[in-house]
């Protein structure tokens, strides 16, 4: 691929994962390819229709989160700073752009697709792990309520013309972690939520 169509198409994928945190799969196309600063023949050149560009955007970011904490469990010795790091960054990433995989906007069960899940989901339960184990964080939650929350408080609300909420994210997300650690203040209700769990159908 020639450098201009390959930065062309990196700025298609980059659009398209904000345009997927703020207006989930069924965000126009015509308004990522003007987001991109290139022509609607450019974008269907470089997908062949919306499955195609979703499909590929949630790969792109289940990779970068999973390297994200892979990379955190490597180098940042205390847990929860590992954690806290790990929380700030994927939002960065917009990791709330992964409720596309909950859509059945594409075939969760393709190969590539399972294999970046997979290796996402063993990154982040371990870094949840390494945090309880250390006594830093409350036994009683689980990866999968770190990345529900994550998801929920880095969109902005259905209906809503708050799109522009990255002011606030950083703060709530903050707030969430404080409610993490040990030892609990309270006692929640239901139980741990795993991503197995979220990742079953309704």
């Amino acid at each position: 691929m020639r450098a201009d169509a390959s930065r062309n198409r990196e700025r298609i994928v980059t659009a398209a994962r904000e345009a997927l945190v703020e207006h989930g799969p069924d965000m126009p196309l015509d308004e990522i390819a003007r987001r991109a600063g290139v022509g609607n023949a450019t974008l269907y050149r470089n997908f062949a229709d919306r499955r195609d560009l979703i499909r590929t955007v949630t790969l792109s970011v289940m990779d970068r989160v999973a390297a994200r904490a892979e990379g955190l469990l490597d180098e940042e010795p205390d847990a929860f700073e590992a954690l806290r790091h790990f929380t700030h960054q994927a939002a960065d990433e917009r990791v709330g752009a992964l409720c596309s995989l909950l859509s059945g906007a594409f075939d969760r069960d393709e190969p590539e697709l399972l294999a970046v899940r997979d290796r996402l989901t063993r990154a982040v339960e371990a870094l949840v792990d390494r945090a309880q184990a250390a006594g830093q964080v409350r036994p009683d939650v689980g990866a999968g309520d770190l990345m529900l929350a994550l998801s929920q408080l880095t969109r902005p609300l259905p209906g809503t013309a708050c799109v522009d909420i990255d002011h606030f994210v950083h703060r709530h997300l903050q707030v969430f972690l404080d409610g993490l650690r040990a030892p609990a203040a309270s006692v929640l209700p239901g139980s741990a939520a795993t991503l197995e769990a979220l990742r079953r159908p309704s």
